[in-house]
């Protein structure tokens, strides 16, 4: 059947061809584009909340997102061209007791280099009197408001926004899933 081989040579050659076409019009090993969106001025509110006290330093990795990029060039801001509010209302609270100083010492010294910065850290009042805290327990750098949610609503309504601090547990390093 010779006659049938024919076309059927012919459109696997088509085919192929326009394969090639397509192939040869989109660059070879293209790559993602770097964009510099032109922030300006921030307002933002990292609300953290955490089950265990261990996990604000993985949040305070928010923090340092916000801040670092935007210090640093091209946009080169000065921490008062951003306004940045940390409000804290879960277990995380205890980091913040003078009591505990030596044993959070790590994450109160980047909590004190963003305050330096002018990052405001702010404390549920409720929350501290679930804990048996008043503010004369808590470091000088530290706001106590009254109650994280009235203090996220009014945030907000000054055109705030709004970023979760989420910190999952870590199931796998970065080089098993990479």
């Amino acid at each position: 059947m010779p006659g049938l081989l024919f076309p059927r040579a012919l459109r696997l050659a088509c085919a192929a061809a326009l394969l090639l076409n397509l192939f040869a019009a989109a660059p070879a090993w293209a790559q993602a584009k770097v964009v510099q969106t032109p922030y300006k001025n921030p307002k933002a509110l990292v609300d953290i909340f955490l089950d265990d006290p261990v996990k604000l330093g993985a949040a305070l990795y928010w923090v340092r997102s916000l801040v670092n990029p935007l210090t640093e060039a091209p946009y080169s801001m000065f921490p008062e061209d951003m306004s940045i509010i940390v409000l804290l209302h879960g277990t995380e609270i205890v980091t913040l007791a003078k009591k505990n100083q030596e044993r959070y010492q790590e994450v109160l010294q980047r909590m004190r280099y963003y305050a330096d910065m002018g990052v405001k850290f702010k404390v549920c009042g409720l929350a501290l009197q679930d804990y048996g805290y008043t503010a004369a327990d808590m470091q000088d750098f530290v706001e106590v408001t009254p109650s994280a949610i009235t203090e996220l609503m009014h945030w907000q309504n000054q055109g705030y926004a709004l970023i979760p601090a989420v910190v999952q547990d870590k199931k796998f390093s970065i080089e098993q899933i990479r």
